[in-house]
């Protein structure tokens, strides 16, 4: 890995908030880099109040958006709620399903096939809705590049009001209204929603019509947080707000369907880190290998019988899809290695047997392999549909945008993306990306990063510095748990690698007379050579805490050793 140290914040800006706030330097100099100055800024950090969160008519087509909904209510028109199949749009047809219900309006749910449909808003989709006799549709977390779809809908008398937080396209869907703080013509202060935040905002605006304040919608927070926490959108701002207030719910009151899972998780206390690790990949293992009904359902239940039920056949989805994933993985490694692809700048794979659900995994994993900007493609009817994943610092949203002659339709952010192509165009795909990444890819971004916050001494973690760091959670992208180093450590001589296969390294650390400190790095093993015989050595961690029998100590997570060259 290449270590990278932050740069230092000003010193006088370190000294003041050290000051004013009674903590030590070091907490002090962590706050600075955060853009934090005075003890206000401070308090707010520390302190998330929903006060604070943005007028939701900020947001450009707000208005329209509850006025089209107050009329299809008092004209007892049905409404249709369509979401994308992931977490952020299972969690925001929840959201908004359930607030509407609670308010006896007329609605029902939808979310498209991921094998039948694909993503987004689809012709079927249009279809039920018309059938079923709905006159308007609100789409979550898709539909800011439905053209022609919201055209379709539009021809046989079916409004659309979308809200969306991808980028839009040189175009927008001639919808009733768009919610989308990405398009250009919007003003709205925060940029960084998910789906489910921009649905929370039309719940919030909504709220205003029916009396509710923002303390009365806190319980729909879990939801949001859950989504903040999957769509790995920046922990900052208004989602530092809602993720805070979220995680309270999911901690203290949760829904009955993620209570049903976090049952089964033996957390005491849930961080952001646990949604993304824990819930989230139950809650997407119902689109990736049945169908995402199963996780709307589960969100959208008040009966906790019933949402044990449907959480055993999503843990069982869940075991089914790791499965798949690492057959797929292996599959997928082979064939990089017989093809001698493994000098190349790209990884592009194609297995028309593949399990469309799971591709967008098996991209990651293989990232973690090869470390570069990789492409996974099975078979979706007439055409090749693939899952893309990239490397630290470079936008592959617009390495495709760059392949587009070859690509019938993609989508996406800067780390990840989807697209579909013909499977004529295959071969021709795979030159102009790997061409295009060659040429764009700077050398530096071909090895992993670590970012650094600070460099800082054994004696400097004490329990106190721990509860205080604990405070700078939620943690996420732009706000990411701190990682320090230090220098010229050595092991105290009981180093051994533990774990199935010894993959991890667990080893006590000091540092001249410095107290010791118990640390582990998973997926370290093979760094044991490194600190075996007094080896002086550097090293890269978090704080942590380890609980045992009761008794919590302090314990470093390593995440890279390094010696002196």
């Amino acid at each position: 890995m290449r270590w990278i140290i932050k740069p230092k914040p000003d010193p006088k800006i370190v000294g003041k908030l050290s000051s004013e706030l009674g903590v030590e330097n070091t907490i002090a100099y962590l706050l600075a880099q955060r853009g934090i100055e005075n003890f206000e800024q401070a308090k707010v950090f520390f302190r998330p109040q929903l006060t604070d969160l943005h007028n939701p008519y900020l947001m450009k087509d707000m208005d329209k958006a509850v006025a089209r909904i107050k009329s299809a209510i008092s004209e007892k028109q049905s409404i249709l709620i369509y979401g994308d199949y992931d977490v952020d749009g299972t969690t925001s047809v929840a959201l908004l399903a359930n607030y509407l219900e609670s308010k006896k309006v007329d609605v029902g749910t939808y979310i498209p096939d991921r094998f039948l449909e694909g993503y987004g808003i689809s012709k079927k989709g249009i279809d039920y809705a018309y059938k079923s006799g709905y006159s308007l549709i609100i789409a979550l977390d898709c539909g800011i590049k439905a053209l022609d779809k919201v055209e379709y809908a539009k021809d046989i008398g079916i409004d659309f009001i979308i809200c969306d937080h991808h980028l839009p396209g040189e175009k927008l869907p001639n919808a009733f209204a768009i919610l989308d703080p990405k398009r250009p013509d919007c003003n709205y202060p925060f940029k960084g929603l998910c789906g489910c935040g921009v649905g929370f905002k039309l719940v919030q605006a909504l709220g205003e019509h029916f009396n509710d304040s923002v303390g009365d919608l806190v319980d729909y927070l879990d939801l949001v947080a859950t989504a903040i926490g999957a769509d790995i959108v920046p922990v900052i701002g208004e989602n530092r707000i809602l993720a805070y207030h979220g995680l309270k719910v999911l901690n203290s009151n949760p829904r009955p369907g993620f209570e049903a899972i976090i049952q089964g998780l033996k957390k005491d206390v849930l961080s952001l880190t646990d949604v993304v690790f824990n819930i989230a990949p139950r809650i997407n293992a119902a689109g990736r290998m049945k169908h995402a009904d199963f996780a709307v359902t589960l969100l959208k239940t008040n009966k906790l019988s019933k949402a044990k039920s449907i959480a055993e056949d999503i843990e069982n989805f869940n075991i089914e899809r790791r499965s798949l994933e690492s057959e797929i993985t292996r599959e997928a490694l082979f064939k990089i290695t017989a093809a001698n692809d493994a000098k190349k700048s790209t990884t592009v794979v194609y297995n028309s047997e593949w399990n469309k659900g799971v591709i967008g995994i098996v991209a990651s994993r293989l990232l973690e392999v090869y470390y570069r900007p990789t492409i996974v493609f099975t078979k979706s009817d007439e055409f090749l549909t693939a899952s893309a994943r990239s490397v630290k610092g470079f936008n592959i949203y617009n390495a495709l945008e760059n392949c587009r002659e070859f690509i019938e339709q993609f989508g996406g952010h800067k780390y990840a993306a989807g697209l579909t192509i013909k499977p004529k165009n295959l071969n021709a795909f795979k030159n102009a990306f790997e061409n295009e990444v060659k040429a764009t890819l700077n050398k530096e971004l071909k090895t992993p990063e670590i970012i650094i916050d600070t460099i800082i001494e054994l004696d400097d973690l004490n329990p106190r510095f721990y509860r205080i760091l604990k405070q700078f959670s939620p943690f996420g992208p732009q706000n990411p748990t701190p990682i320090f180093a230090t220098e010229s450590v050595v092991d105290t001589g009981n180093g051994r690698c533990v774990g199935k296969d010894e993959k991890h390294l667990k080893i006590t650390v000091k540092k001249d007379e410095s107290k010791s400190i118990n640390a582990i790095g998973f997926g370290l093993g093979s760094k044991h050579s490194l600190v075996k015989n007094q080896a002086i050595f550097n090293m890269a961690y978090t704080l942590d805490e380890n609980v045992w029998e009761g008794k919590a100590s302090l314990q470093l997570s390593i995440k890279d050793i390094k010696i002196d060259e």
